[in-house]
């Protein structure tokens, strides 16, 4: 993360904009880093492991490569080495998608909803654990603050 050079004129660590976007960005890391340990070391897997499974699970039916690129925003190439790991483990099959034979549709197995649920509720129990010291009232007035702001860098959608 890079240094935000002092430029406000008013003591602190740089315009009010900057020091909120490292704020975020580092707040994202601690728990991401958390994440990724955690998962590595209880479930020799990797976070972008659990989020394909995470998105594929919220999609019954399966999603295209393309589609699950999207809702992940990471390259068609990523994806595909990803779900390629899963399918080697059992967790997820691929068939040729109808609409694009150049693509394919991810979906779970039954061994993949699994294993999923079992990672989904660590995965819960972790955030849990690493927002624990921060009261529930100041979560949700954060939620409300992070909501609006989503809103208004995603112009209103």
């Amino acid at each position: 993360m890079a240094a935000v050079e002092n430029v406000s004129g008013s003591g602190g660590a740089g315009p009010l904009d900057l020091r909120l976007w490292v704020r975020l960005l580092g707040c994202a890391r601690i728990i991401e880093k958390q994440l990724r340990r955690n998962f590595q070391e209880q479930f020799d897997t990797t976070l972008p492991r659990f989020d394909v499974m995470a998105a594929l699970d919220r999609a019954p039916d399966g999603l295209n490569m393309g589609a699950l690129s999207r809702a992940l925003l990471v390259s068609n190439g990523n994806v595909t080495s990803i779900v390629r790991q899963l399918q080697e483990q059992g967790s997820v099959v691929a068939r040729p998608d109808p609409g694009d034979g150049r693509s394919a549709i991810a979906a779970l197995t039954p061994v993949g909803k699994a294993h999923f649920a079992e990672l989904a509720r660590a995965h819960h129990q972790w955030v849990r654990a690493a927002l624990a010291e921060f009261p529930p009232n100041r979560q949700e007035q954060l939620l409300t603050l992070l909501g609006e702001l989503r809103r208004s860098l995603s112009g209103g959608e």
